[in-house]
């Protein structure tokens, strides 16, 4: 995949922008506002997962993802995406190169998609903030039935992906890694 492709959303969406925006000068400023101000956001976010996620990938061997999150891994690497989900900061898009990261050192998919579902919905701070404003029995009801319906549906799209296809995903997070600015033909 050429770098080029691979920017071809951020770019469409900024030619289309500029399209919106002479068309109709007075969407402009709106327009520059919201984009500035998710740029902003993101820089504000994501920088520090970077950081997590390069101290993680050189600090844990993937023999230790293999363990303790892999295929095998069973109720210990529910337990563990669970935990990590849940006590993640920041919104779902950061999640992403967290789930990327644990793709490429070994982690299963159906673990993977469990740590998705926590981060966007078991946050801790959620839960604090939830008990304070609608009581503890409505958090703890909400957090204990979403756990089941989290791991069943991240089992349900494990299932529908197929192994072929869950298999392609991993593979294409190594490629990717190998493309990625700053690493030409960095391999692991």
């Amino acid at each position: 995949m050429s770098r080029l492709a691979r920017y071809r959303f951020p770019i469409f969406m900024l030619l289309l922008s500029a399209c919106v925006s002479l068309a109709m000068p007075h969407k402009a400023g709106a327009i520059l506002s919201n984009t500035l101000g998710n740029f902003a956001e993101m820089l504000s976010i994501i920088p520090p997962i970077f950081l997590l996620l390069g101290l993680m990938d050189v600090w844990v061997p993937r023999e230790t993802f293999v363990k303790y999150m892999g295929d095998r891994s069973g109720i210990v690497g529910i337990a563990l995406a669970v935990f990590i989900g849940a006590f993640a900061a920041g919104p779902l898009y950061g999640a992403f190169p967290v789930a990327s990261m644990m793709l490429r050192k070994g982690a299963s998919f159906y673990n993977v998609m469990v740590l998705l579902g926590a981060w966007s919905t078991l946050k801790i701070p959620m839960f604090l903030f939830e008990t304070a404003s609608l009581g503890a029995r409505f958090s703890v009801t909400r957090w204990t039935t979403n756990i089941p319906v989290i791991l069943v549906i991240s089992r349900l799209i494990t299932a529908m992906l197929g192994q072929e296809e869950v298999d392609s995903i991993t593979r294409k997070q190594y490629e990717m890694e190998k493309e990625g600015p700053g690493r030409p033909g960095r391999g692991r």
